[in-house]
């Protein structure tokens, strides 16, 4: 692939938007890529996915205004579907995926960190949905998941306003998990970047993640996905089909079995190696 790559470390696997001298916009190519990248991940062997963008000034600045600036009423509806086919698949793929944000996150930049499970972000992050100010809507899920992640009233100012917003009010809000800032020396010297800094912390997040039982962990990410779409009532029934689910995995009689055998020596800690099965 031309714009996205994809490495594995361990059971964690990174997929990098690249495409930095155009600040990793999104094109027709890059999501047929990152669709092509998804559908390409072992499954087997991967438990957490980190999803970023090349370079330290943008992790996607927005999808690409040349490509758009000529569609036609009809290819903007389908090019709006293509995006929005690629980011519901990040937003309901099996295991969990985190966004780490590093520079501009705006238009389709903000709404895939959006359909990620988790967003951090450096500290020169920049978040918004500027599309009004560009004669259109957020078209790849920006009114919908903007709206159910910091409300609406917050969402619709956003939107409407065309407003950027800094990674400390990205976090204010709540459209982020956590910020992640530079390292400098006693006289202000950077001695470690903050795309080094976030890469870390994503890395090290993705790590505790996948140290857990996948098969309950992807059980809770359906859970709390499909959860959000039903009243509770129907909520519950979902959560305790998945909880029953994970009864009479070997990863439940694992990490049960363990909790049990520590009892007799609380001290005597074991690291359960799971097995996904």
């Amino acid at each position: 692939m031309e714009f996205v790559l994809y490495e594995q470390k361990d059971a964690i696997g990174i997929i990098t938007i690249n495409r930095e001298k155009a600040l990793n916009a999104l094109n027709s190519q890059v999501l047929d890529e990152l669709n092509e990248a998804f559908d390409a991940v072992d499954l087997n062997t991967v438990r957490c996915l980190i999803l970023t963008g090349a370079g330290e000034k943008s992790f996607v600045a927005g999808a690409d205004i040349g490509e758009m600036s000529t569609l036609t009423k009809a290819e903007g509806e389908a090019f709006g579907k293509k995006g929005n086919d690629v980011f519901r698949k990040i937003e309901t793929f099996p295991i969990p995926v985190i966004a780490a944000i590093n520079g501009f996150a705006l238009g389709g930049g903000c709404e895939i960190s959006m359909s990620c499970d988790i967003r951090i972000c450096s500290e020169n992050a920049m978040f918004g949905q500027p599309e009004v100010g560009l004669g259109i809507t957020p078209g790849f899920g920006g009114t919908q998941r903007l709206a159910r992640l910091v409300g609406a009233g917050m969402a619709k100012q956003m939107i409407y306003t065309a407003r950027n917003i800094k990674a400390d009010e990205a976090y204010r809000i709540g459209l982020v998990n956590e910020v992640v800032k530079a390292t400098v020396d006693e006289e202000g010297n950077v001695t470690v970047s903050a795309k080094e800094n976030l890469m870390a912390a994503a890395e090290k997040m993705a790590a505790s993640i996948a140290k857990n039982a996948p098969i309950a962990v992807r059980n809770c990410k359906k859970a709390i996905n499909d959860g959000l779409e039903v009243d509770m009532d129907k909520a519950v029934v979902i959560e305790e089909k998945l909880f029953g689910d994970c009864f009479e995995t070997e990863d439940q009689k694992a990490g049960m079995g363990n909790f049990l055998k520590k009892k007799d020596d609380p001290t005597k800690v074991k690291v359960v190696d799971f097995k996904n099965c």
